[in-house]
């Protein structure tokens, strides 16, 4: 019988946030959700920002939250969305409220930074899928949106450092939140400091890279005496939540593929080395830092985002539903066939998410969707079309036959949602668990404190603990 271990994960997604209480015994993981927040855009002049103080509230009221279990909590981590940063002077007090990457100031910067760096050469080195908000897009959108504060920007946190300096006073950058930047050198797994320069950014703003399952540090006395946690250690995991997700992921084979189903959809397979070739460049596919130093392989994909604003913009403007009478009404439309491409910019962050699927529909011949469950079909046949031409590609790229699909993630709730994932996939389906990027947060947590020998190790113990549903082609 071993020791009974706590930890807590802290979980940031584009649209909420939760901590997450792990507890580790008898070989088993168990979680228990002590905090939950929204994490809603905020619109002003123009421009979308996080709401940065306000999360930073929520996050400790968590830990008040924690601290009143009055149980041994040996550490805590933050994992978060990826690209998204804020910038401090050289007293180390933030300058700017940190922008949210749907914002429109990156328009035509990779047409832009294409005159300085060959997109090619800008692939080859960074390994990194072009996306219009990656953080390199949005530095040099910087220099005109708020020029006075990069030139006194003397060091750039990601938001899960951001999070974690606050708790600790300790600067660091991690290395798979690094990696989604566009401005590490793929193979090296280090910052590519020529490629800065040539941007004309400050190196100096760019920290010492630390690796997933480093402890970082104690929390501030302040922080210590305002919550009612104590001896807790502050632990740098995969803070990307993409990384944390496919940590907690109980993948079977190397040949299996990993779909991280949320707001985004994250689909690819775990290798050893980056892949940066004619075709991993012509498809435009990603190489971020995974744990262990491995590379996550994927394609990001407009995800259930466009779902969750479709449910908004129906309460708002019709009548109250949930997922689940989504879900039936999607069951029971009598058009199933609508499908809209989900990566067109119109469906990024519109004002009405009805209005433009029903107009993209129209524009493209296909008809008009009537009613909510017409228009959710839209969305499922726009993202699994995705899904099957995504495994298609990474299957040609890689030279390796996809064995079956581990979907993780909030998505995985949609039964719907799996089963036409492994119908237009024609691929084997494994749905679970849930709470992928928490598991995997903690799962690190664990090997970096002894408590667990290594990820693997932590896979099974995942394995052991949650169900995991099979959906057949």
């Amino acid at each position: 019988m071993g020791e009974t271990v706590y930890n807590l994960a802290f979980d940031f997604g584009a649209s909420s946030g939760r901590m997450v209480l792990c507890k580790l015994e008898d070989g088993k993981l168990e979680l228990e959700e002590l905090h939950r927040f929204p994490n809603p855009e905020v619109r002003i002049g123009g421009h979308i920002y996080w709401d940065l103080f306000r999360l930073y509230y929520e996050m400790k009221q968590g830990l008040k939250k924690a601290a009143a279990k009055k149980v041994p909590i040996q550490s805590l981590a933050v994992d978060t969305w990826g690209v998204d940063y804020g910038l401090f002077d050289k007293d180390g007090n933030l300058i700017g409220t940190p922008v949210n990457y749907r914002d429109s100031r990156t328009d035509g910067v990779i047409d832009e930074i294409a005159e300085v760096i060959p997109l090619e050469e800008l692939y080859n080195r960074t390994g990194i899928e072009f996306m219009y908000f990656n953080t390199i897009f949005q530095l040099w959108a910087e220099k005109k949106m708020r020029p006075v504060i990069l030139d006194n920007a003397k060091r750039l946190l990601f938001m899960p450092e951001l999070f974690g300096y606050f708790l600790t006073g300790i600067m660091y950058t991690e290395y798979t939140f690094a990696s989604t930047s566009q401005l590490l050198d793929a193979r090296k797994r280090e910052w590519d400091y020529e490629l800065i320069e040539r941007l004309g950014l400050n190196k100096e703003m760019f920290g010492d890279i630390v690796m997933p399952g480093t402890i970082i540090g104690d929390l501030l006395p302040e922080v210590e005496e305002e919550t009612g946690l104590h001896g807790v250690k502050v632990i740098a995991v995969g803070s990307h939540d993409t990384a944390s997700a496919v940590a907690g992921a109980p993948l079977e084979s190397d040949d299996a593929a990993f779909l991280s189903c949320g707001t985004w959809s994250l689909l690819g397979m775990v290798l050893d080395e980056p892949i940066l070739n004619e075709a991993s460049y012509k498809y435009n596919y990603t190489n971020e830092g995974s744990i262990d130093g491995k590379i996550q392989f994927l394609k990001n994909i407009n995800g259930l985002w466009i779902m969750q604003n479709l449910r908004r913009n129906w309460c708002e403007f019709e009548k109250e539903v949930s997922f689940p009478d989504i879900i039936r009404e999607a069951r029971a439309a009598k058009r199933k066939d609508f499908t809209i491409k989900v990566k067109d910019p119109r469906f990024t962050a519109p004002l009405n998410m009805m209005k433009e699927i029903v107009a993209y529909c129209q524009e493209t011949g296909q008809g008009t969707p009537e009613g909510l469950g017409e228009m959710a079909m839209a969305i499922y046949n726009g993202l699994t079309d995705e899904y099957r031409k995504s495994i298609q590609y990474m299957e040609e790229i890689t030279g390796k036959t996809v064995s079956c699909i581990n979907m993780v993630g909030g998505g995985i709730q949609d039964e719907l949602l799996c089963e036409l994932t492994a119908k237009a996939t024609g691929k084997r389906v494994m749905a679970g668990p849930t709470e992928g990027s928490v598991l995997g947060n903690s799962i690190v947590q664990l090997v970096a404190m002894g408590a667990v020998e290594s990820v693997q190790a932590g896979r099974e113990i995942i394995r052991n603990s949650f169900d995991v549903k099979v959906y057949e082609p």
